[in-house]
């Protein structure tokens, strides 16, 4: 037995995501690559590895971690490369990614001899969150002025466009993609690649995948290129759980179980967008569920069940993969949830424990 708290990966839950995925490769000829920001969880990379084409970063550890860890194919991009990381970037990237034109210009003799693309930066996005919109009113990601484009001409050979979020609607895809060849086509027809980046939710119930990929391959035919595309939580979305158990039972006129997991520790996404965790909800005993550190909005969200909770009773976080190992912390010194995969088999493993010495050493 497995001592909560710790993440769940189940790769039969995993495998619809990839198998869309691929089947959505074959009929577009997009190539797929993990986007490391939103799930960087190694141990299962042999997994996916036959499902997508390599991975996308957004640091040189990153980057590190594809090329080693993944294989295959591997893009490199930062907001701002530094002086010390550029030529261990370039040696670990198949293409590697510059934010401005700044960048390339700063970057242009390190890079010389290297597939070179620039983030470009349609101006519109579906993010409905300010903190997360790519274009945001004097958003510092990519470059949009058609004359700043024209002088990377010759010297980059693709470009990334990262502007979709959680978008579940293909039409709104459809209509922006439109826009995007519109006000830059006769510019993309000059390039060998276009990455469309990630937040598109193809893997979700319903999604019209066919529609999505012949939209892909009108685009790639029309402006002549390979495009990529980026899935991160449409890669993982339902795969894991956060198993978490019950330490104390408070009732102050709210019944409260507070847990042995935190959202600031170990859900910290669900925290910074003021967003409630997938918990239960069938049952006539509902609980807000807490999370264990001296923060007083540590709070998972209510649950309900259909019998009342008691100390030792296991708690489950439903769609824990996407933002969530990557953004675990050590506040409170809170001990970080382990990580374990259960096979196709069903037999469960543990693939990483977390103990004292992790915490001493990330301080010092």
């Amino acid at each position: 037995m497995i001592q909560t708290p710790y993440y769940l990966i189940d790769k039969e839950r995993l495998l619809p995501n990839l198998e869309k995925i691929a089947r959505l490769r074959e009929q577009s000829g997009a190539k797929a690559l993990l986007a490391l920001k939103c799930f960087s969880t190694w141990p299962i990379f042999d997994f996916m590895r036959d499902y997508m084409d390599g991975t996308t970063s957004s640091s040189l550890y990153e980057l590190r971690l594809g090329a080693e860890k993944f294989g295959k194919e591997t893009h490199a991009y930062s907001v701002a490369w530094a002086d010390d990381e550029i030529e261990d970037a370039v040696r670990h990237a198949d293409k590697i990614i510059f934010n401005s034109l700044g960048q390339l210009d700063r970057f242009s003799a390190q890079s010389e001899g290297a597939a070179r693309g620039l983030r470009l930066n349609p101006r519109f996005s579906t993010s409905g969150f300010d903190l997360a919109d790519p274009a945001r009113p004097f958003s510092r990601l990519g470059e949009w002025d058609m004359a700043r484009l024209e002088q990377a001409e010759g010297r980059i050979n693709g470009v990334m466009i990262h502007y979709n979020c959680e978008n579940s609607d293909f039409d709104l895809f459809s209509a922006q993609l439109t826009r995007i060849e519109t006000e830059f086509g006769a510019f993309l027809k000059r390039l060998d690649w276009v990455s469309l980046g990630g937040g598109i939710h193809f893997t979700g119930d319903d999604y019209p995948l066919d529609k999505l990929a012949d939209r892909l391959k009108a685009f790639s035919d029309a402006m002549g290129v390979q495009v990529y595309l980026e899935p991160g939580e449409a890669a993982i979305t339902r795969s894991t759980t956060l198993e978490t158990s019950v330490l104390d039972i408070i009732d102050n006129g709210k019944k409260i179980a507070i847990v042995d997991s935190s959202i600031e520790a170990h859900m910290l996404d669900l925290l910074i967008y003021r967003e409630t965790a997938k918990l239960p909800t069938q049952g006539a005993h509902t609980y807000q569920i807490a999370g264990k550190t001296c923060l007083a909005g540590d709070i998972f969200g209510d649950a309900s069940f259909d019998k009342p909770l008691t100390i030792g009773d296991r708690v489950t976080i439903e769609d824990a993969a996407g933002y969530t190992m990557v953004k675990k912390n050590w506040f409170n010194g809170l001990k970080m949830p382990s990580i374990a995969i259960r096979e196709l088999n069903g037999t469960v493993r543990l693939a990483r424990d977390f103990g004292y010495e992790d915490f001493v050493a990330a301080l010092g």
